[in-house]
């Protein structure tokens, strides 16, 4: 896809926007003025080269309860296998930047935050007092107890699409690596916008669809791999304003997005109003109180994990060839 507002970084070899001196340099999609203006007028919506997927995809840890177990046995290993391959200290930084975390009295709600990772990242800039880590995962938000710079911060269990605070209540909302377990991703960005405060703003880090046919595949037998047209269209749908777009990935990756990224992108956008989104939806997608068969949720299971085993190794193969491939050409 092309858009007027993005641009190159000088040293692309084979590959947009990266450079070699150790921190990715993505470029910047800026589709802000895209958007519906308040005056109710419409602007020129982006056109597309890639079609959306259906949303027929299987994607098969996409649902509360499977994601609840999925990570019961994820926990054990995240912060050392996980995190390490997809989501490390340097993008974390990088992402961190885009939420303009500029005083330490901020009232931040860390959305999907599970051990923390992305926590310990909040509190270098924040007061941790003011952060509240929310999660679905009680074996995720122990992980995050455990760790020391942590114990002030406020850590409740709770649904990203049903946040248990009040509107208007935070400075600035994040989420990192959770939307992708979402059932209905719009109903979660609508109340990101309905819990900030008048200029508040969200950041929102995600995985970003493939477009190798056999990572496609992988991606959407497993999780929610959105497009970044998606992200666009559900923080506009919301009502926020400024939406911004920013890529990132692992360094060894040099740029290359083919696989898909289980992070590989930065949204953010800006509240223009006190109280809630305009956007009305219906009836949740999944109503996790009712009963499952357990043949049905044990096949699902058992489906998503060994598409996520895929998702394991991809960066193991990226770092190799990373290893072999002279750093003048392209991977």
């Amino acid at each position: 896809m092309a858009f007027s507002s993005i641009t190159r970084t000088p040293n692309a070899l084979g590959f947009s926007g990266s450079s070699f001196n150790g921190k990715n340099q993505f470029p910047k999609v800026d589709l802000s003025h895209f958007a519906r203006n308040l005056s109710g007028k419409k602007t020129p919506i982006p056109k597309c080269s890639v079609q959306t997927r259906p949303t027929s995809q299987p994607r098969f840890i996409q649902h509360k309860k499977e994601a609840f177990w999925f990570y019961r046995f994820l926990s054990i290993v995240y912060d050392n296998i996980i995190n390490p391959a997809h989501w490390t200290e340097d993008m974390r930084e990088e992402a961190l930047g885009y939420a303009d975390l500029n005083s330490r009295d901020l009232m931040v709600i860390d959305v999907g935050g599970g051990t923390g990772f992305t926590t310990l990242g909040i509190v270098k800039h924040v007061d941790a007092k003011n952060v509240t880590i929310l999660d679905q995962s009680p074996h995720q938000l122990a992980k995050a107890r455990e760790k020391e710079p942590l114990k002030e911060c406020r850590i409740i269990q709770g649904d990203a699409e049903d946040l248990p605070f009040p509107t208007d209540y935070a400075d600035r909302y994040v989420s990192a690596g959770s939307i992708e377990y979402w059932p209905d991703p719009q109903r979660g960005i609508k109340e990101a916008y309905r819990v900030l405060k008048e200029g508040g703003k969200a950041c929102l880090i995600g995985p970003v669809h493939p477009t190798f046919w056999l990572s496609s595949f992988f991606a959407d037998v497993w999780m929610l791999f959105p497009t970044e047209e998606e992200y666009i269209e559900w923080f506009q749908k919301a009502g926020f304003r400024d939406v911004q777009l920013n890529r990132i990935g692992p360094k060894w990756y040099r740029g290359v997005r083919r696989h898909g990224l289980i992070m590989g992108c930065v949204v953010t956008g800006v509240k223009p109003a006190s109280g809630d989104s305009p956007l009305q939806l219906g009836p949740k997608a999944e109503d996790v109180s009712k009963p499952v068969n357990p043949v049905v949720f044990l096949y699902r299971f058992i489906l998503g994990g060994l598409a996520a085993t895929y998702y394991v190794l991809v960066p193991i193969y990226m770092w190799i060839k990373d290893q072999i491939v002279p750093k003048d050409q392209p991977i």
